[in-house]
């Protein structure tokens, strides 16, 4: 009998772990040899070209795709369906609901607010299909306490998605999000 698929989001600020949980996800599966597919947006070029690496190096191969429909091709032929920086993807959303309802287990990491703090659309319509969301809170840079936000240091594009690291983005406590944000 066929287990039922899952649909697990990581999901929190920046520097919060996600990816390292999905990856961790994913070394699950090959382990139970299943087959998987990563998939990360074209957009997406911090670290690598050919690979989904954490902030700590860790890393998996992966294919890059623009867009949902990417995601649907690139999916054949594999019961696992896993993508970092979801939020990144047009039309992501329909495509995975898609897959997982024809029963793929369906595994993405993604930033949950944008740094304004605004829901993400992607991310937003995937949330009520998810069987498992777990939160992955950062360390604020100012206190020390769990972080749930992030903040876009300096930038001089008023764009929602913006690729950055370190530099660009740190993750905040609401308390100094919010001294942060009353300041702008």
């Amino acid at each position: 009998m066929k287990q039922n698929p899952e649909f697990i989001i990581f999901t929190g600020p920046m520097f919060g772990g996600k990816t390292t949980r999905l990856l961790a996800a994913l070394d699950r599966y090959r382990h139970q040899k299943k087959e998987v597919v990563l998939l990360k947006p074209k957009s997406e070029d911090r670290y690598s070209d050919e690979s989904v690496i954490t902030h700590n190096g860790t890393s998996w191969q992966c294919k890059r795709i623009s867009n949902g429909d990417e995601i649907i091709t690139q999916s054949e032929g594999v019961g696992i369906v896993a993508v970092d920086e979801v939020f990144m993807i047009p039309e992501s959303a329909t495509a995975l609901i898609q897959l997982f309802l024809r029963g793929k287990t369906i595994l993405v990491s993604s930033l949950q607010l944008s740094y304004e703090p605004e829901p993400l659309p992607e991310i937003s319509k995937l949330l009520p299909y998810a069987t498992r969301i777990e939160i992955c809170p950062a360390v604020c840079t100012e206190c020390e306490n769990d972080a749930f936000y992030t903040r876009r240091k300096k930038s001089n594009s008023n764009r929602q998605i913006e690729v950055g690291g370190e530099k660009e983005y740190e993750p905040l406590c609401y308390g100094h999000y919010r001294q942060h944000w009353i300041l702008k």
